[in-house]
């Protein structure tokens, strides 16, 4: 049976970690982070997040439809139940989807941690100077759709674990590995340490993405849209373009992204395609 308490007032000391999300949000939550509704929360709930729930928030309208789901929480993590307006006070705005939940990021690996765990044929991608939430959650989605193994960012690279990011991502950012480097430059040399051949995506990359032959162990760069990646990134490793109508070569981030990786998805060897 769940652990249900009823909350009545937003001065509750046991909400308090539900405060003002969308400020919270911009000043850290001090090794917490907050998921936000239901497709979230079956993913942060179910056995392939890599992140355990600390307590949930649900406006009591979401109990019955819920039902189901919250047998399997444990009873150690409270389920606070508030009426709506209630929930709305405590958040700091309205809560729509009636559905909150805390979850704990604990250690954060290094890239080295992360990608020792890959052996034989893998995938991964590196985000660099990715300041939008949005297309940090969409390439999170990209990535869990096509098979990517590890995803690493840069220092300027914004939170995965984000509201935001973690909902457009549906959930995908609490199941792909991922860690954060000091560097481009420190990005790079992870994967190549790891064994993989790095491609940077470009609209001027010498390579087109129908023309290449993916190796085992491949590792696709994204920069931000507009200064793109690094010139010493893309000096550095083979660089790739999608070809596109003569006289326009811009695409959304997250766009690009799904379609680099379901090219290298697509030309992977059999046992990866299938996502033995």
């Amino acid at each position: 049976m769940p652990n249900v308490v009823s909350i009545t007032s937003p001065d509750d000391p046991r909400v308090a970690a539900y405060r003002e999300v969308r400020e919270r949000d911009l000043a850290g939550r001090q090794g917490l982070f907050v998921a936000e509704g239901e497709v979230v929360l079956r993913v942060l709930l179910s056995r392939s997040s890599r992140f355990r729930p600390v307590s949930l928030l649900l406006s009591e309208s979401r109990i019955a439809p819920l039902s189901g789901l919250l047998a399997d929480v444990p009873d150690t993590v409270p389920v606070l139940v508030a009426p709506p307006a209630v929930m709305e006070r405590i958040a700091g705005f309205p809560i729509h989807r009636g559905i909150l939940a805390m979850g704990s990021r604990g250690p954060d690996p290094t890239p080295a941690d992360v990608l020792a765990t890959l052996e034989g044929p893998a995938l991964a991608l590196g985000l660099v100077g990715l300041a939008n939430h949005d297309n940090v959650g969409g390439a999170f989605r990209n990535a869990a759709a096509f098979g990517v193994d590890a995803v690493l960012l840069d220092r300027a690279t914004c939170d995965p674990l984000y509201r935001k990011a973690i909902r457009v991502s549906v959930g995908a950012s609490l199941t792909v590995p991922f860690a954060r480097a000091s560097t481009d430059a420190a990005l790079v040399d992870a994967m190549e340490a790891a064994g993989f051949t790095v491609f940077a995506l470009a609209p001027g990359g010498r390579t087109s993405l129908p023309e290449l032959a993916w190796p085992e162990r491949s590792a696709i760069l994204l920069g931000a849209e507009g200064p793109g990646l690094p010139a010493g990134i893309l000096d550095r490793v083979c660089s790739l373009r999608i070809p596109m109508t003569a006289g326009f070569d811009s695409l959304n981030v997250a766009t690009a992204a799904g379609i680099a990786l379901h090219a290298a998805f697509s030309g992977a060897t059999p046992a990866r395609a299938r996502g033995d």
